[in-house]
């Protein structure tokens, strides 16, 4: 069993930072990477040490991966192999199957492991270290990647299957978040038009058998409040939402109310921009629940 404690961070944004603050508390000799030295500020000020160069931190035994896209997972991952040294790497990226296959093999060839470990519960599960994660992986890879899935999450994590699996259902998890957002802000907006408040309404469903997060906690507290400060990003939900449709259709599987919600959220991101909250999805969908109203009609970019 490795006993090592180094452990690298790649990627210091919300998630990736937060991820970082949390293994450093917990003990591990952390090293954070980011291309943005605004990233590697912040992550400085709360006591991690970090580099401007990937390649200083290839080889470290573990290193965990919060990537804003599978492309640049892959161009990661051979650079941390280069030098020998690595145990496992842990990638929480919301990333592609196929992209966590051929990762998985090419860590296995070099003698380390690698599990896709896409994660759940945003900043502040993040800071806390009770994320929730979705993995996927062989069980030695599994075994290796433990003790780091453990200091994030607190040991709320379900080992899905092999490689690319984590994402598999991270996606999905991702797109029903997605389409309850959009339902639910739909069913608020008729709730309004009918002289009923909206948080009222929200507070008696989330008791009864259509309520959910989305409707307990979401709503209240990011879009009837008006505040849309979630730390996740429009942009990215839209692209969780039609990469799930994407790796449906590559196994033959055409999910007809999934691919509709997919096309709301592109809706919204053209009406609304990639840097918007993803709870902003409601101005398009039921703009009169909301403080800000419904966005311009000029497309943002």
């Amino acid at each position: 069993m490795n006993t090592s404690t180094r452990i690298a961070v790649i990627g210091l944004g919300a998630m990736g930072g937060a991820m970082a603050a949390t293994l450093h508390k917990a003990g591990w000799d952390v090293t954070g990477f980011d291309p943005s030295e605004a990233a590697r500020t912040a992550a400085a000020q709360t006591g991690i040490a970090t580099t401007a160069s990937l390649d200083d931190v290839a080889g470290t035994p573990y290193a965990v991966l919060s990537l804003p896209a599978a492309s640049i997972v892959e161009t990661t991952v051979p650079r941390l192999l280069a030098v020998p040294g690595t145990v496992a790497i842990i990638d929480t990226t919301t990333s592609e199957p196929a992209t966590s296959k051929q990762m998985a093999h090419l860590a296995d060839t070099q003698g380390a492991a690698f599990v896709d470990a896409p994660v759940s519960g945003g900043r502040d599960g993040a800071a806390s270290g009770s994320l929730s994660a979705f993995v996927g992986g062989t069980d030695a890879a599994l075994a290796a990647a433990e003790p780091v899935l453990l200091a994030l999450t607190g040991g709320k994590y379900s080992h899905i299957g092999g490689p690319g699996s984590g994402n598999v259902v991270k996606l999905l998890n991702n797109v029903l978040a997605a389409a309850n957002l959009v339902s639910v802000g739909e069913a608020l907006g008729v709730a309004k038009a009918y002289g009923i408040d909206p948080a009222k309404a929200a507070a008696s469903i989330s008791e009864a058998s259509g309520g959910s997060r989305v409707s307990a906690n979401m709503y209240p507290t990011w879009v009837l409040s008006g505040t849309h400060d979630s730390g996740f990003s429009l942009g990215l939900m839209a692209r969780d939402a039609a990469l799930a449709v994407e790796v449906a259709a590559q196994i033959g599987e055409s999910p007809a109310l999934l691919a509709a919600v997919a096309g709301q959220w592109q809706d919204a991101l053209a009406a609304l921009g990639p840097r918007a909250d993803f709870t902003e999805i409601a101005r398009t969908v039921a703009p009169a629940i909301t403080p800000a109203g419904a966005p311009s009609t000029t497309p943002v970019s």
